[in-house]
């Protein structure tokens, strides 16, 4: 299987790494000093085991006449604009597009631009970022993608779906993507939201008086959400969530958060924000999202102004 993975950063190292891995045939198109980085290190993933170390095959552009099996998009939401163009001649001489962005409004953006049957669904439950020095390193143990045709779409081409289930970690091909989709969306609201908002881990916010009980009301606002919007979460699913968010001594934090500590853009206009719209479309009172998405939006206008 040919693939082109846009972005070499946590996520799109990282798979791209595993797909190397299965046997794919991977390119990265990259911005000019990533590619300096690949060309000059590798690509270097760090887990709490182990140090992998590929060579890959980086682009900086695409011609107009290239081809490939599979395109994977992996930019930051803020970032879609630029990405449409630059994976368009793949996607026009006939790629499949599978998206591993964070939320769901991206999915209405890819359906306009490259048609409907060509944007499959995917989900991906890892945390892992990128270093100072271009390695990529995972937080915890978790590793689960998730991919499918969405509904009204035809068969993924088997061979996509054979090299995807040919990467190591939990790869789920999901009969219901656009619910797996809702599930993580949902989770991930809640948890860029109780650690923006508080500007620390969970385990630093369940350790202080109310801490615990905001995450859990959080969450639940998200779910109410999800819910009105006819993908409920299962009691499992909200088991599993009130257990990560509720967790004493977890270092986790979202990666919206991070980037607020670095002094970088975030995604919460599609993570927080687009939540918060539905919420208000479905007449959902979520005055806690309000108040973290209104918190980050701060952050951002000091960035712009």
């Amino acid at each position: 299987m040919r693939v082109l993975i846009l972005g070499a950063g946590a996520i799109g190292g990282w798979y791209g790494a595993r797909l190397i891995e299965a046997g794919a045939k991977v390119e990265f198109l990259v911005r000019s000093a990533r590619a300096a980085n690949l060309a000059q290190n590798g690509l270097c993933i760090r887990t709490s085991s182990e140090l992998r170390q590929h060579e890959v095959t980086v682009r900086e552009h695409l011609a107009d006449d290239y081809a490939t099996d599979l395109v994977v998009l992996t930019c930051k939401a803020h970032d879609l604009d630029s990405a449409l163009g630059a994976i368009a001649p793949a996607m026009a001489n006939g790629a499949r597009l599978l998206p591993l962005l964070n939320g769901l409004r991206h999915l209405q953006i890819l359906d306009r631009e490259f048609a409907s049957d060509n944007v499959l669904g995917g989900v991906c439950h890892i945390s892992v970022t990128l270093e100072a020095d271009g390695s990529i390193r995972q937080i915890g143990s978790t590793e689960r993608l998730s991919f499918g045709a969405r509904p009204g779409q035809g068969e993924i081409p088997r061979a996509i779906v054979d090299g995807l289930l040919g990467m190591r970690g939990e790869i789920i091909h999901s009969g219901n993507i656009v619910a797996a989709m809702w599930n993580k969306f949902t989770m991930l609201s809640a948890l860029a939201a109780i650690t923006c908002l508080m500007r620390a881990s969970i385990g630093e916010i369940v350790a202080v008086a109310g801490g615990a009980d905001l995450a859990r009301w959080l969450y639940l606002e998200c779910a109410e959400v999800a819910r009105r919007s006819g993908f409920a979460p299962t009691d499992d699913e909200i088991g599993q969530a009130l257990r990560i968010l509720t967790a004493e001594h977890s270092p986790l934090k979202a990666s919206m958060l991070r980037d607020v500590e670095r002094g970088h853009r975030t995604e919460v206009e599609h993570v927080l924000g687009d939540m918060l719209d539905r919420a208000h479309a479905l007449g959902v009172d979520a005055p806690l999202l309000a108040a973290a998405c209104a918190h980050v939006r701060v952050h951002e206008a000091r960035l712009s102004g």
